[in-house]
């Protein structure tokens, strides 16, 4: 190339479509080239603007003599780039390298900036998501697995779902976890937990620096109540239920309704089931010539499958349904979708308003200082206070008792820890706790203790 091209003008360098490599020319812009090369299009060439520069590096020649290195550097297409904007680009490239910079480590340097920025902006939503793809293949099940993502959704998401994960902060999560962190702080815990996993994943993806903020030690433990204090609180706050003696008027009054929801909630109260495994329960689960309902492992909360003996009143809800395909949901709500946990809780609450405003005893918990009752303390402690408490077995000998403690454990689909009720659990007694099942729904519906 010569070392002073002669200068091109627009007009000559818009010209130029053969094949070729073009010096420029023109002041400061000494090794300007206008490169251009076959391709498929309308003009059959493209053209991009290239500078060769000395590095100031010098290697062994041809003929043994020490000659300078030099490289090409890319400055972008013509006519994207004007012949003006080249010459100038190509003038402060000479510059950087007089002064030692390499271009080439610099535009490297600007791009991985510029991608450090990008990844310090993805929120933490994003970021949620990628940490649970990650660790979903930990989770012994499917039901926990979801688990994990949407305490996060219904929780962090609305409040720190957008903000970049590089930015969240301490206060932030105490604005998360404040509102749930005594009324439900096995959640909030949880939650805690989660967010700090997907903190830590950020930290390890480079997407944020710093100390975990969801992590008690680094400050957040000094902004929520101690954990310790509040599990001790925690533990002293069984859900509300309707007393036992109440019940048989609670449950007249609620059969009285037609709704899916009134119907839903009989159901549970009557299996003795946690409201998540009805709302969740099909079709296919339902055995009605065996009279069983039979949830798998992944459906429950213990990891294992579960059957539920039938009794009569629980039979004839199901019978007072369409039957659906095996896939299809039991109890639906509008568009066929699950109903939510808040369809059951506000049904109950509703009860309980409507009693009082008719100057009617409500449905609230006598030991927990009246508070409502809720459907899971319905459905299980009263159950459970039910089956201690009724003596409406009849044993061999003609007298009456109370049903075994073993039997009402395995109706809760409680875990056991000792190696009796491990071989009552083994056998699962189904017979002996249909006659409890049939027994429990006979008080409900109005029967003595």
């Amino acid at each position: 190339m010569p070392k002073d091209a002669k200068r091109l003008n627009d007009k000559q360098v818009a010209a130029i479509k053969t094949p070729g490599h073009y010096p420029v020319g023109g002041d400061g812009a000494k090794g300007l080239a206008l490169k251009v090369t076959k391709r498929t299009g309308s003009d059959g060439v493209s053209r991009s603007w290239v500078v060769r520069l000395a590095t100031g590096e010098q290697k062994e020649g041809p003929s043994g003599k020490l000659v300078s290195v030099r490289r090409d550097f890319g400055l972008g297409s013509y006519p994207a780039i004007s012949l003006s904007d080249a010459r100038k680009m190509a003038a402060d490239l000479r510059a950087m390298v007089r002064l030692g910079i390499d271009p080439t480590e610099q535009k490297k340097a600007a791009r991985a900036e510029a991608a450090q920025k990008r990844a310090m902006a993805r929120n933490f939503a994003e970021i949620a998501r990628d940490c649970y793809a990650v660790r979903e293949k930990e989770f012994k099940s499917s039901k926990h697995a979801a688990q994990w993502i949407n305490t996060l959704e219904a929780y962090a998401f609305p409040i720190i779902g957008h903000r970049p994960v590089a930015d969240i902060s301490v206060g932030e999560l105490v604005d998360v976890l404040k509102p749930i962190w005594i009324e439900k702080h096995a959640t909030a815990d949880r939650l805690r937990q989660r967010i700090a996993s997907v903190l830590d994943y950020a930290a390890a993806a480079g997407y944020r620096s710093g100390l975990n903020p969801a992590e008690l030690k680094n400050g957040l433990g000094e902004l929520l109540p101690k954990a310790k204090a509040v599990k001790k609180r925690a533990g002293e706050r069984h859900h509300p239920r309707v007393a036992v003696d109440d019940l048989p008027r609670f449950m007249a009054d609620l059969m009285s309704r037609e709704t899916i929801g009134a119907k839903a909630l009989a159901f549970t109260i009557l299996t003795a089931a946690r409201s998540g495994e009805v709302r969740g329960a099909t079709w296919g689960e339902i055995d009605l010539n065996a009279r069983e309902w039979r949830l798998s492992a992944e459906r429950m909360k213990a990891d294992r499958a579960h059957r539920v003996p039938l009794s009569d009143a629980a039979v004839a809800i199901l019978e007072s349904l369409p039957r659906g395909s095996d896939d299809d949901l039991i109890f639906t709500g509008r568009k066929g979708q699950a109903l939510s946990d808040m369809t059951l809780s506000k049904l109950l609450k509703d009860l309980h308003a409507a009693q009082v405003k008719a100057h009617q005893p409500g449905y609230t918990d006598p030991d927990q200082r009246d508070r409502i009752a809720t459907p899971h303390g319905t459905a299980r402690s009263t159950f459970k206070d039910w089956s201690r408490k009724s003596t409406a077995r009849v044993i061999s000998d003609g007298n009456r008792s109370s049903f075994p403690d073993e039997w009402a454990e395995l109706a809760l689909a409680h875990v056991n820890t000792d190696k009796t009720r491990a071989a009552y659990a083994r056998d699962e007694l189904l017979e002996e706790r249909r006659e409890l099942m049939q027994t429990w729904a006979a008080y409900c519906l109005g029967g003595s203790v």
